[in-house]
């Protein structure tokens, strides 16, 4: 059997690679100062809830946390268009949704082909807070509202805002339109 990863070393090694002293540690995650001293110094064995905590305190992915000292592993992972267990596809009043991330990454990032029939409109309900949509236009135009925010735009055109309210995506012309869209649930997925 393994021994298990060395968790408050990896926690020591990034914090102060970033310069963060344990106070910021703790204001940052929510964990206090006393636990962080003693899960750095392996005493203590932490709940996965305050390792994730920490995680997000230090704005790393949890299993940068479990990876050994020789730093984070790094991925490549290829999802072939011809696995339909994750290259789901759903029509609905004239949007084709078609999901093109794997499975595995829903909770955190979600990318989707959107095909809008002339007359079409995707409305969707407000997403997690912090939650951020992407949207590249590949063809055609479409017209976006969120909240009380409404951009128009044609091919080319690249829009980001906030999802953690009401939010729709129309086709008011008289051509199909292709959109590319991106949704980040972390409420650290970019610039406000």
């Amino acid at each position: 059997m393994q021994p298990p990863p060395m968790i408050g070393k990896n926690i020591q090694r990034i914090r102060t690679a970033r310069k963060l002293t344990l106070n910021v540690l703790s204001e940052r995650s929510g964990v206090s100062k006393a636990m962080l001293s003693q899960i750095e110094g392996d005493k203590v064995n932490p709940t996965v809830a305050t390792v994730w905590k920490i995680a997000k305190g230090l704005n790393v992915e949890l299993n940068d946390l479990l990876d050994g000292v020789d730093g984070p592993t790094r991925v490549f992972s290829l999802n072939p268009a011809s696995d339909d267990g994750s290259k789901l596809e759903k029509r609905k009043d004239g949007v084709t949704i078609r999901i093109l991330s794997p499975l595995s990454s829903v909770e955190d990032l979600e990318m989707y082909l959107l095909t809008f029939e002339p007359g079409s409109t995707l409305e969707s309900e407000p997403h997690i807070a912090g939650s951020r949509e992407y949207l590249t236009v590949f063809k055609g135009a479409i017209d976006v509202r969120a909240g009380e925010n409404t951009a128009c735009l044609k091919a080319g055109d690249f829009l980001i805002y906030h999802a953690d309210i009401e939010h729709s995506i129309a086709n008011h012309g008289g051509k199909e339109a292709v959109v590319h869209m991106v949704v980040r649930f972390s409420s650290d997925s970019g610039p406000s």
